[in-house]
């Protein structure tokens, strides 16, 4: 096959702790651009990656999706093979493959899910230092759980997300939220059409606000319909996020 302009979907996993985030900065080292840096080294020429969203620094990834547009006749499996070969070892392809040109992977994304991992022991956990949020106060996983439904539906979560975030539209559905235990690590999972800057981290934290007693059980409906951010809760920090998976349409 000769070169031509194609148009390659990624799926990445990477440890985001010496990261970051994802796009681009001055004077700072970014996955994105690390991923940029191995395309370089294997097609000869600097090609645009585009991503299915942004993620703060230290966040973390199991399938993140982003599109590369290159000139070349490799095939995706030996792509992704090269690719491989010489990103760091925090950073995995761990698949590629072709699709349609007019395909974005973030405006073209139809549900995205995030866990956030919460090591709840008495003593920190060397495995998960940087990897999970060392919180030794003991959480009740089903009272969290039951809390999380009221961020299930269509809402405005102008509440939940930082202050300085530039969407204009805050409303957003999110599909399923569920909090499990195992063992002492917790578990929080959600599913959305998408997500405002630090929405996971601000619901995590809301929800461990009520844990503590800072706030009052069965009051998320509340600051939902209230859309101020300072009645939520405190943005967990971001060592414990995980960027789960992007969902598009099967025909993709």
């Amino acid at each position: 096959m000769g070169e031509r302009m194609r148009n390659f979907l990624l799926t990445l996993r990477f440890d985001g702790s010496a990261y970051h985030g994802w796009q681009v900065q001055e004077n700072a080292v970014t996955v994105q651009e690390t991923l940029q840096n191995a395309v370089e080294r294997i097609l000869g020429k600097r090609c645009p990656v585009t991503g299915c969203s942004r993620t703060d620094a230290g966040v973390h990834a199991l399938g993140f999706c982003c599109c590369l547009r290159a000139e070349t006749g490799l095939s995706p499996e030996r792509l992704q093979t090269a690719l491989n070969a010489v990103l760091p070892r925090d950073i995995a392809v761990c698949g590629c493959r072709e699709v349609p040109e007019a395909f974005h992977p973030r405006y073209d994304c139809k549900k995205k899910t995030y866990q956030y991992l919460v090591w709840n022991g008495k003593t920190r956990h060397p495995f998960y230092e940087g990897r999970a949020y060392f919180y030794p106060y003991r959480l009740d996983a089903p009272f969290l759980h039951a809390q999380a439904q009221d961020f299930c539906g269509t809402h405005d979560f102008s509440a939940f997300c930082a202050a300085n975030g530039s969407v204009e539209d805050k409303v957003r559905t999110v599909y399923a939220f569920s909090v499990a235990r195992e063992g002492d690590l917790v578990r929080f999972t959600v599913t959305g059409d998408g997500f405002l800057y630090n929405m996971v981290r601000i619901m995590v934290g809301t929800l461990l606000n009520i844990q503590a007693g800072r706030l009052a059980a069965g009051t998320i409906s509340d600051i939902l319909a209230a859309g101020d951010r300072s009645r939520a809760g405190v943005t967990a920090p971001a060592q414990g996020l995980y960027l789960v998976r992007a969902e598009y349409d099967a025909q993709i």
